[in-house]
């Protein structure tokens, strides 16, 4: 069994319940999902962070403060610079299991299962169907 395949074994009633409750609440933020999406591949610096999600840099300090508290992000410092990614592989695929799963609410056949990763054409395809479900509302 691969990685990737593993099963949770932890009972119902385990204490982690409560803890990944926290992480969901944590994450239920889009400029923190952004955040973490924009760290998938590399390390980046606030201002970076900050250009690409679009937010203030004091706004994205803020919420990788968050992140940080979460053991989501981790800091390295270079210079007078601070340069942030994740802690680890769970937090990457956390955030990608939740936009595949995001991906279901709007298409019958999600993107991810026909292989397609490319991220302008799942923007695309997500952007044209949301379109025609808001559209049908």
């Amino acid at each position: 069994m691969s990685r990737d395949e593993k099963t949770c074994t932890f009972d119902i009633d385990s204490s982690f319940v409560e803890l990944a409750v926290e992480v969901f609440a944590l994450m239920a933020d889009a400029t923190r999902i952004q955040i973490i999406l924009a760290l998938r591949d590399h390390e980046l610096p606030v201002n970076a962070l900050a250009e690409i999600v679009g937010k203030a840099p004091a706004t994205v300090s803020q919420h990788l403060a968050k992140l940080r508290l979460g053991h989501m992000v981790k800091t390295r410092r270079q210079g007078t610079q601070m340069f942030y990614s994740l802690t680890d592989e769970h937090a990457r695929r956390l955030i990608t299991e939740a936009v595949f799963q995001a991906e279901h609410a709007l298409s019958d056949r999600p993107l991810h299962h026909a292989g397609v990763m490319d991220p302008e054409r799942l923007r695309s395809e997500a952007d044209k169907e949301l379109t025609k479900t808001v559209g049908s509302e």
